[in-house]
C-alpha cells in the first residue's frame, strides 16, 4: 500500500468516525499533495509524498513558534495536533548520534578538511537523510564539525 493510499484510507476512517481535528489535518495533507500533483502533472511517488509532508511539518513547526510568540495557545494546540497527524506518515526521525555518525562517514568519504568542502558533504549526506532530519539542523552540525576540524 502506498503512502497516498494509506492517507486516503485514514481520511475515510476519520470521516466516518466524525473525528473533526484529524479530518481537518488529513484534508490539509490531501490538498498539499493534490497541489503538488497538479504542479507535476503526474501522480506522486512515496518519496515525493514524504517531501511534501516534510514541508508541511516544517511549516507547522514555524507556525507553532510564531503563535507561541504571539501568546495564541489555542492556535498552538491546533497546529501541534496537525503536526502530530503529519508525523504519522513521515519516516521516524534520526537520533542525534545517528546523524553525527552519518556526517562523519560523509566527511571521510569526500575527504573533507575545511568549511569550503561543506557543499560536497551536503550533496552526499542529504539524499541519505532525506525526510528523516531537518536540513537546518544537519547543516549546522556539519558546519560545527568542520569548524572544529579546521581549528585542530
Amino acid at each position: 500500500m502506498t503512502l497516498r493510499e494509506r492517507i486516503e484510507i485514514d481520511f475515510k476512517a476519520a470521516f466516518k468516525s466524525s473525528d473533526k481535528a484529524r479530518l481537518s489535518s488529513l484534508r490539509l495533507i490531501k490538498a498539499a499533495l493534490k497541489n503538488r500533483e497538479i504542479e507535476k502533472r503526474e501522480e506522486l511517488s512515496d518519496d515525493e509524498v514524504i517531501e511534501v509532508l516534510s514541508t508541511l511539518a516544517k511549516q507547522q513547526k514555524e507556525s507553532i513558534v510564531e503563535f507561541r510568540k504571539g501568546g495564541r495557545t489555542d492556535l498552538v494546540l491546533k497546529e501541534e495536533a496537525e503536526l502530530g497527524v503529519i508525523k504519522e506518515y513521515l519516516p521516524e526521525e534520526l537520533p542525534e548520534e545517528e546523524i553525527d555518525r552519518m556526517i562523519n562517514e560523509c566527511i571521510s568519504e569526500v575527504s573533507a578538511s575545511s568549511i569550503s568542502d561543506m557543499g560536497r558533504i551536503m550533496k552526499v549526506l542529504m539524499p541519505r537523510i532525506k525526510g528523516r532530519a531537518d536540513g537546518k539542523v544537519v547543516n549546522a552540525k556539519v558546519r560545527k564539525i568542520l569548524q572544529d576540524k579546521e581549528r585542530s
